[in-house]
């Protein structure tokens, strides 16, 4: 069997829909003087074979992308299009003019049909000026596709009664904004180094996970490292650190990590 790539995880963001501080908020996360209590709108970067990967385009995007200095996206794996996971998509036509080239897109039916329907423009040819995004849709399921030599594992789950999707390259995934993970689901998790988890906040919510839940699926994946993402500003980093399982973290906006030798 050969050696799974290597990935390379930089996590740009892990708040939820508000993001955090919350607006007009004092409680002790959105004071905090941490930078790992500032969360921006969940998203992140996977990077192997030579190609770059982001997940999602929140609202945060731009901000992110300068934070992190991230020139360049291959491709864009979108979980589903809630507006914080959506609603940047007008800041990739950033990318498509350095590139001057159209962006492969990847989602489900429901994904393809919310941006056809809010962000029509985005499906129109190219012009010279390349002053709008530019995007390739492919509409995808359960089965891996290949892309410039990457195999790419989509992950179907649930966002309440939503059908969405995760995402796995190599021995990484990430699983945001998700209620449920079915058998076959979990059997495309085996083997993980890292899993990047949905982890809303301490009490139930009918379309996430909460903290117990979260250390419930993070047991039963059963990945080197688990990384608890998309947070409320109920979720104190420090507080929430404490009393976390050996092998689970809290993540962090700017966070980077690697999976795999790649040899």
């Amino acid at each position: 069997m050969s050696a799974a790539p290597r990935v390379e995880v930089l996590v740009l963001g892990v708040g939820s829909s508000g993001g955090t501080p919350a607006l007009g908020c004092t409680c002790p996360t959105c004071t905090s003087p941490d930078p790992r209590n500032v969360r921006t709108r969940a998203s992140a970067v996977l990077r192997a074979g030579g190609q770059t990967f982001l997940i999602d385009t929140g609202p945060d995007l731009r901000q992110q992308s300068l934070r992190e200095q991230l020139l360049r996206v291959d491709a864009v794996l979108y979980t589903h299009p809630h507006a914080d996971h959506l609603n940047g998509i007008d800041d990739l036509r950033a990318f498509c003019w350095l590139q001057k080239a159209p962006l492969p897109v990847f989602g489900n039916r429901l994904m393809f049909t919310h941006i056809r329907e809010r962000f029509p423009y985005t499906l129109l040819q190219p012009t010279a000026m390349w002053d709008k995004p530019v995007l390739d849709f492919t509409e995808v399921h359960a089965e891996p596709f290949e892309f410039a030599g990457v195999t790419v594992q989509p992950i179907p789950l649930l966002h309440g009664k939503w059908p969405i999707l995760g995402w796995r390259i190599g021995n990484v995934a990430y699983l945001t904004d998700v209620s449920d993970i079915s058998d076959e689901s979990l059997a495309l998790l085996q083997g993980l180094d890292i899993l990047l988890l949905d982890c809303l906040r301490e009490r139930p919510h009918p379309t996430h996970l909460s903290v117990a839940q979260s250390l419930e699926w993070a047991g039963r994946v059963a990945a080197r490292q688990t990384v608890l993402i998309h947070m409320t500003h109920e979720l104190e980093y420090h507080e929430l650190g404490r009393r976390l399982p050996e092998g689970v973290c809290v993540g962090f906006d700017g966070m980077q990590l690697v999976s795999g030798s790649g040899e």
